[in-house]
């Protein structure tokens, strides 16, 4: 069987965005993004802090990594070499790219689905709800983990035991105990 999916947002779980301004997160690096560059135009260059770790406890994961984020390509350029990550592939989403949708569910979710096309995979974000879920499970045969990030602090170590344990749930045979299409 092949590898899950693990897609990965930047802003909230590797980019803890919403932590206190003026205090970069100890052991953490940061990054500043000049406008223009694949991204929503700024007035001033985008601040991000990443965790370097991140990357290798990522590469450590049983997963096949793809970017699921605003940034599409430009993760390769930017993120991928501060964490120590390889090119990755990226969900390129489009004309969905920041489209509200009239039921609620969020503008990355279908394009999420469709990629995977019924491949087992986790979505690492801060912006999934109910609706994504309740989509998710409407039209993804396989499982799938809709993984919330609190973008205040990032991925932390529970987060990674949580993806660790979807991997491993995955190996249990289909129907037993514990394992459904979205967790």
């Amino acid at each position: 069987m092949n590898r899950p999916l693990l897609f990965l947002d930047v802003d909230g779980p590797l980019n803890p965005y919403a932590a206190e301004p003026e205090r970069c997160p100890d052991g953490w690096t940061t990054l500043r993004v000049p406008q223009g560059d694949g991204l929503p135009a700024r007035r001033r260059p985008h601040r991000l802090w990443l965790n370097p770790e991140h990357g290798r406890a990522l590469l450590r994961l049983d997963y096949e990594l793809c970017w699921a984020t605003t940034w599409m390509d430009a993760a390769n350029r930017w993120i991928a070499p501060v964490l120590g990550l390889p090119e990755l592939p990226f969900v390129n989403f489009g004309d969905a790219l920041f489209r509200e949708r009239p039921d609620g569910v969020h503008w990355k979710t279908g394009p999420l689905v469709e990629y995977a096309n019924g491949r087992p995979f986790v979505w690492v974000d801060d912006e999934q709800s109910a609706l994504d879920q309740a989509y998710v499970s409407a039209h993804h045969p396989g499982p799938g983990l809709l993984h919330h990030v609190n973008p205040r602090i990032g991925l932390r170590e529970d987060d990674f035991r949580t993806l660790t344990g979807f991997a491993r749930s995955l190996d249990v045979p289909h129907g037993a105990p514990g394992v459904s299409g979205v967790l």
